[in-house]
């Protein structure tokens, strides 16, 4: 018996994963040499998400495998990269100045980021199910630690121990889903599986929906979908707020790409056996995180529960699985990226060290005091929950679009019902804001580097809610 020869090795396929790693490796080993003052490892983190968005690019013709298929390089990799790179280095910057007010002197925070942004990047790319476990568990176990990063808090201590055990249990059910869909088609690689689908040349196909189902119930604990979503509110308000931000954004995107392989490209022939289920899924999220969203009174629990929501609107564009779903996947995730960041950017500038002010009530009055920081919360809010011309609605309708397409009007309808609801608990935050008496004075510190995200964060969500069209091509052209 012949040997089976190796693949080939391309490295310019996996230069953004690399550059990530290196420079990881870099911020770790530079950390051995400095103080407490971790500015440089700030400016070789970002240097290393700039280089790596810029080699994105470094393939043409695209798609192009590698590694024997399990590696591809297309366009939807290289948008959900540049996602990644954004998302990181808005996380890195809204870090620098709660890390020093929070007293976060690790070097190895900014390597974890990194390498968790190298796992995203090894997740959104891959076209194999074992690939796609590696990347899934590089950025679990950076996030693991991201979120007890605050060692003697507590409630960071209680937020990554739930975080870790939680996460082990799903992803259990992860690879168990992984192993019957290989049992039943023969093959991990998402090209092979389909052709299998295809052909009718299934092993078992009693093996094959429950791996899909089992796979369902993994990806919708990474996501934190209902009924998986218990985790999500706990480990947002214990976590650091940056790394909150973080892991709402980046690792919810690549979860998101790599869930809709599998879906929507590799199983569209036995749609009818999950289309039902992710659109109970979809409808659940959408209700219970709203529901859930208005009962709460810590600002971190709120925009938890809204992300649960935001998961529900997200899973309609897998379950359309038509050309604008890709495109529509992507133009959402940026522009919740820009949302998010924002609003955590809010809550960090109205925090103080040892005195977080996450109560809704410590926001009452803040427009008397700080206009112009309660008009930037507003804009983030009110695009969250979806109102033109912002570009949380422009999100929402590229999505409806295409379910409309589809033909799915009751989710579309379900959708716009809920995004009426989340108004209710959007609108609450900006009364505070606006027609409460200050509870007490507000001690904000207009830090340069939070002020910057939240510039950057603020000028996104207006610019494509008002001209969203380069961007719109740019994901359409994918």
């Amino acid at each position: 018996m012949e040997p089976i020869p190796a693949p080939p090795i391309d490295l310019i396929s996996l230069a953004p994963v690399l550059v990530l790693t290196v420079f990881g490796m870099m911020a770790l080993v530079t950390d051995l040499f400095i103080g407490k003052n971790k500015s440089i490892l700030v400016f070789i983190s970002l240097i290393g998400l700039l280089m790596a968005a810029i080699s994105s690019f470094a393939k043409f013709n695209l798609p192009v495998f590698s590694f024997n298929g399990a590696y591809i390089v297309d366009h939807l990799s290289v948008f959900f990269t540049l996602i990644f790179c954004i998302s990181s280095a808005l996380a890195i910057l809204i870090s620098v100045d709660f890390n020093k007010r929070e007293g976060i002197t690790v070097g190895e925070y900014y390597s974890l980021i990194l390498f968790c942004t190298a796992g995203m990047v090894l997740l959104a790319s891959s076209t194999d199910m074992i690939m796609i476990f590696l990347g899934i568990e590089i950025i679990s176990i950076s996030l693991y630690i991201l979120a007890g990063i605050q060692r003697k808090n507590k409630n960071s201590n209680e937020a990554a121990l739930k975080y870790f055990l939680l996460g082990a249990f799903a992803t259990g059910f992860l690879l168990y889903g992984m192993t019957l869909i290989y049992g039943s088609t023969g093959s991990t690689k998402l090209a092979l599986i389909a052709k299998v689908i295809s052909d009718g040349e299934i092993i078992s196909e009693q093996l094959l929906l429950m791996g899909v189902v089992l796979l369902i119930i993994g990806f919708g604990f990474k996501v934190a979908a209902v009924p998986f979503h218990m985790w999500a509110p706990d480990v947002y308000q214990g976590a650091p707020t940056p790394v909150t931000a973080f892991m709402a954004v980046g690792p919810k995107a690549a979860s998101l790409a790599a869930f809709y392989r599998i879906m929507s490209e590799t199983m569209p022939e036995i749609s009818y056996s999950w289309e039902i289920l992710l659109c109970v899924i979809s409808v659940l999220s959408m209700f219970i995180g709203n529901l859930g969203a208005i009962m709460q009174t810590n600002i971190k629990r709120l925009l938890a529960f809204s992300s649960v929501a935001h998961v529900g609107y997200l899973m309609i564009a897998i379950i359309a699985k038509n050309s604008l779903s890709s495109s529509s996947l992507m133009f959402y995730m940026l522009t919740y990226a820009f949302m998010v960041f924002g609003a955590f950017g809010i809550v960090i500038l109205l925090g103080r060290k040892g005195e977080e002010n996450l109560e809704l009530e410590n926001y009452s009055g803040l427009a008397y005091k700080h206009p112009i920081i309660a008009i930037t919360m507003t804009i983030f809010l009110l695009s969250l929950g979806g109102l033109p011309p912002l570009a949380g609605f422009v999100a929402k309708f590229y999505i409806f679009s295409a379910a409309l397409k589809e033909g799915f009007l009751f989710l579309v309808i379900i959708a716009v019902l809920n995004s009426a609801i989340s108004f209710y608990y959007y609108l609450k935050v900006i009364v505070f804001m606006y027609m409460k008496e200050p509870i007490k004075e507000f001690h904000i510190t207009l830090t340069p580097m939070t002020i910057i995200v939240i510039a950057i964060a603020a000028f996104g969500t207006i610019q494509l809610g008002i001209y969203p069209d380069p961007i719109i091509t740019l994901a359409e052209n994918n």
